[in-house]
């Protein structure tokens, strides 16, 4: 039997070559013995040629992502606060989405910040993702106050460099570390503004497909997990040639 996505894809390819030779001038139109014997080459083609449909369907998809990074790419590479870092007018701009309690985030980062030192013109923008708990989405919150701050990387990079999890101790120790002022970051770590923000930045993610951390936004493409140091310098390379 075949898969239910090749039969849409199949119908889709009849439909479409039907419609193109239907598109005639009415002194030569298209009769059904006609649009029947088209559907049968089509279709025939197609069967005899199936490397065709994992091609048009990553084409589809190709498309469609373009698509909606499109309809969210201010939201994306806006910045909150101070949370980027690079250059300021990049002409690349990779937007990270992590989870400070992920394992692969600390790994990933490390990754980013060898493509900042290297690449003068590449911009990158955090997006803070708390997709792990409690303590992720209190490590967010004070993210976003040291963002508010002037003080974002001071303390993604103390957050990342120190080995443990992101408990709220954790949290507390890297405030003081990361020179924060404490009281505004603890009245902060109860804003509105700045949990609308961890909001945001969760239903951005959902409108994208995201399915975990880190993903990083480059260009037209989007990278699931920690992909390495590679594939995000070769992602940036293609995003740069357009």
């Amino acid at each position: 039997m075949m898969h239910g996505r090749w039969a849409w894809l199949l119908g889709g390819a009849t439909v479409a070559a039907t419609t193109m030779f239907a598109a005639q001038t009415l002194a030569d139109p298209v009769t059904p013995p006609d649009k029947a014997a088209i559907e049968k080459i089509v279709r025939d083609y197609i069967l005899a040629h199936p490397e065709i449909i994992p091609e048009a369907i990553n084409r589809l998809q190709t498309k469609e992502v373009t698509k909606l990074l499109a309809t969210n790419r201010e939201a994306m590479e806006t910045p909150f606060g101070s949370a980027w870092a690079g250059a300021r007018d990049g002409d690349v701009v990779l937007v990270e989405f992590f989870d400070f309690n992920c394992p692969y985030c600390r790994q990933g980062a490390a990754d980013v910040a060898k493509l900042l030192a290297e690449d003068p013109k590449l911009k990158v923008v955090f997006r803070d993702f708390p997709v792990l708990g409690p303590d992720s989405e209190t490590a967010s919150m004070a993210a976003l106050s040291a963002a508010q701050q002037g003080r974002y990387t001071a303390f993604y990079n103390r957050m990342f460099g120190t080995p443990g999890r992101a408990t709220r101790e954790k949290v507390i120790a890297t405030i003081r570390a990361a020179g924060l002022n404490e009281s505004r970051t603890a009245a902060d770590m109860s804003a509105a503004a700045l949990k609308k923000e961890v909001d945001r930045n969760l239903q951005l993610g959902r409108a994208l497909g995201l399915t975990g951390t880190p993903s990083y936004i480059v260009g037209n493409q989007i990278l699931s997990g920690a992909v390495g140091y590679d594939e995000l310098k070769k992602a940036v390379a293609e995003a740069r040639k357009g």
